[in-house]
């Protein structure tokens, strides 16, 4: 993974640990509904793959969302009562339906790829989901 994201120009740290997602996923589908998943998501890849942060420790997650502009107090309520717990679930069901097992996986009309993958492979996918390439890469 560091070489195609070096071949990238993309950052990637040396991990040393893997942490369980599964709470940040539910702040990331709280961030999406509050318009803030873009930034969120962002985030959470740099805290995760360049700086190595916990990524299961609530409260990474907190100062995680309230650097993209989420209350604190309301990240601190949303994993507490669990609110986005049946959305994350419902994403996985989703999953498991498609035949998904492993990430990253891109999905158009049906179709997908599993793995991180050149630019062609991706275009192509869109290409024959009916979508316009974006010339120049």
């Amino acid at each position: 993974m560091a070489g195609l994201m070096a071949e990238e120009g993309l950052p990637y740290g040396e991990r040393t640990h893997t942490y369980n997602s599964r709470l940040a996923q539910e702040v990331g589908k709280w961030a999406d509904a509050e318009g803030r998943g873009d930034a969120f998501h962002e985030a959470m890849f740099h805290a995760y793959f360049v700086a190595g942060r916990n990524i299961a420790d609530i409260e990474t997650l907190v100062q995680l969302a309230e650097s993209v502009g989420l209350s604190a107090d309301e990240t601190r309520a949303v994993l507490a009562e669990r609110r986005f717990q049946a959305a994350v679930d419902a994403d996985w069901q989703r999953s498991r339906a498609y035949g998904i097992t492993g990430v990253p996986t891109f999905v158009a009309e049906g179709r997908g790829v599993v793995g991180a993958q050149p630019y062609e492979i991706l275009e192509r996918l869109v290409v024959t989901a009916g979508g316009t390439p974006r010339h120049g890469g």
